[in-house]
């Protein structure tokens, strides 16, 4: 009788899981620990471990896709002027919009014609991203390597870390835009500091690659797009999730977007 009336009884955790099942719902790439970052966040004061007991009980694991294709390179040789790695690494800072990244990726769509024929094509997203609280700032997206893509990125990174006070970095790799005289020269107009990454070192712009990766395992691996447009719309959306919903650990359970608003503040 006794186990009978344990098993009848109500989960006293049926709350909690409620909770847990609408976040789910809401952020479909939230694993336990930023389940429970947004559960303290509502001011929901829970073990964590507790968390991914009842995240497993309910079957709501992330399952990420992983995924093997040639890696998009831009690196063609010395083409241009190649700059000093001016930040070693140190990618965290105190200041926004004082350390800027940037680099380029490649993604693959499918166009089907009128006889059911399937052509590969390619879309590019270059976005520049502020180190010091992981916010895509701007970007643009084009269906080639394109100068002028890059070029109208960079201009609106300069006009939205125009508020720094200190002289402003960009960083990159050793691609051939970054190598561009009118690239070069547009960061001198603005007594902006050129780096760049060591040759073949991808470690130097880690930060950068790790948000390639959340980026194609959250919204692309798995998925297939039939139109430049259609991929363009993800991407977007995309982006405007991570800068504004997507919380992390580094900025104690914030989104980018709100940790620059909770510091401005401060």
């Amino acid at each position: 009788m006794y186990w009978q009336s344990r098993f009848n009884r109500p989960s006293p955790d049926a709350e909690l899981e409620k909770q847990i099942k609408a976040i789910r719902q809401r952020d479909k790439d939230f694993g336990y620990r930023r389940i429970c970052g947004k559960l303290r966040e509502d001011n929901i004061m829970v073990n964590r471990k507790k968390v991914q007991r009842l995240v497993q009980k309910l079957s709501l694991q992330v399952k990420s896709f992983t995924h093997k294709s040639r890696k998009y390179n831009s690196y063609k040789g010395t083409v241009g002027r190649i700059a000093p790695n001016r930040l070693h690494r140190r990618f965290d800072t105190c200041i926004s919009h004082q350390k800027i990244t940037t680099d380029t990726t490649e993604f693959k769509y499918y166009e089907i014609d009128a006889k059911g024929n399937i052509t590969t094509r390619k879309a590019y997203l270059d976005p520049f991203l502020d180190l010091f609280n992981r916010e895509v700032i701007s970007f643009s997206i084009t269906k080639r390597p394109s100068s002028q893509g890059i070029m109208s990125a960079l201009e609106r990174a300069i006009m939205v870390t125009s508020d720094c006070p200190y002289r402003r970095t960009f960083h990159s790799d050793q691609g051939w835009a970054y190598q561009m005289k009118n690239y070069v020269n547009r960061l001198k107009e603005e007594r902006i500091f050129q780096s760049m990454s060591r040759k073949g070192t991808c470690l130097d712009n880690s930060v950068m690659e790790n948000f390639f990766g959340l980026l194609k395992q959250e919204m692309y691996y798995g998925q297939t797009y039939h139109s430049f447009e259609e991929l363009e719309r993800a991407i977007r959306r995309y982006i405007e999730y991570y800068n504004k919903h997507r919380i992390k650990a580094k900025l104690g359970w914030l989104s980018p977007v709100n940790y620059r608003l909770r510091y401005a503040a401060a």
